[in-house]
């Protein structure tokens, strides 16, 4: 089968189309014909050895993926071959013809839903949903800012938040981004490369402050944050490219909480409690994930590059049977 392989960490020239062996299914692993790969930022930093990430080589990229099933292990039942599913993680990679994952990696994929959409899935609406739901413990009735929404996380995480009752704030860095936000349904939609964006929001919106930050770029906006905060306010730390200062007297006056996350860290119990969440509200279609742009496998290099430009609106794909289907 066709696979991007990648030997050491560096740039994109690392990343090297090749021709390797099918994976063996065992007794609990399924293998999955990968018609789309999503690529997340997660896969640059792994790429690079960058934000203390960094892998076995050589390797395949990519944590998530969409397809149809291929082969099953004999331990497996719930599953059978030609079902449509998504993978969240993988034990070979998902940039390549075929990935083979442990049965609890694989969730069937709604019939509405396109492969390219739930090569989306995995890393971006389950952190989504560990930040807002897991983590924050919104409420219907709350407010919340998602400080860079218009990426795949921020994209779920306003979904999710209109799905669940709550007023959307929602930031972009560019045109296409803000108007994406407007088309998702977002109550108020501001330009984070304004200067004193924060304040600027206005008293029918914020109320007393805003309930609830979901923030991808803690090292620029964190120390912003905490002013805006209502009283019992809480700040999700979902991304952050270095350090930054605050003032924990802003926290103290507020009984304000900022509060960490990572995917990796989640149990069993709360997975399983997203995946089903996913699975009922893509089949309601409450949430219908975004596809920015399409590359086929070859241009996976492109498709990294894509990925880490600012000004994102949706998500990157890679296709490696040359099928772009969304």
């Amino acid at each position: 089968m066709q696979a991007i392989r990648v030997h050491q960490h560096g740039d994109t020239d690392v990343l090297q189309e090749q021709r390797i062996d099918m994976p063996q299914v065992a007794k609990s692993q399924v293998l999955i014909k990968i018609m789309a790969a999503g690529v997340n930022p997660v896969d640059t930093y792994i790429r690079a050895g960058s934000n203390n990430y960094t892998a076995q080589f050589p390797y395949t990229p990519g944590k998530d993926g969409a397809g149809t099933i291929e082969a099953l292990g004999e331990n497996i039942q719930h599953l059978k071959v030609g079902d449509r599913v998504y993978c969240s993680g993988s034990i070979t990679g998902t940039c390549a013809e075929f990935a083979l994952c442990e049965a609890s990696q694989v969730h069937p994929l709604p019939d509405n839903i396109t492969f390219a959409q739930g090569a989306c899935l995995g890393t971006p609406y389950t952190t989504a949903y560990r930040a807002l739901i897991q983590k924050a413990q919104a409420k219907p009735g709350e407010t919340v800012l998602i400080h860079g929404a218009s990426g795949g996380v921020g994209t779920a995480a306003l979904q999710i938040a209109k799905a669940h009752g709550l007023k959307v704030i929602a930031s972009a860095g560019s045109d296409s981004g803000r108007q994406l936000l407007t088309l998702l349904g977002a109550d108020y939609v501001i330009d984070h490369h304004q200067a004193d964006h924060l304040t600027l929001l206005p008293k029918n919106i914020i109320g007393n402050g805003i309930n609830i930050i979901l923030e991808m770029l803690a090292n620029k906006n964190l120390g912003h944050d905490l002013p805006a905060l209502a009283f019992n306010g809480r700040v999700i730390v979902i991304g952050s490219r270095g350090e930054v200062s605050i003032n924990p007297r802003l926290l103290m006056a507020k009984d304000a909480m900022v509060i960490g996350m990572a995917l990796f860290n989640s149990s069993p119990a709360e997975l399983l409690e997203t995946f089903e969440y996913l699975y009922s509200g893509l089949s309601q279609g409450l949430l219908d994930p975004v596809v920015r742009d399409v590359f086929a496998l070859s241009d996976i290099a492109k498709a990294h590059h894509a990925v880490m430009q600012p000004g994102a609106a949706g998500n990157i794909v890679v296709t490696p049977h040359g099928n772009h289907e969304h």
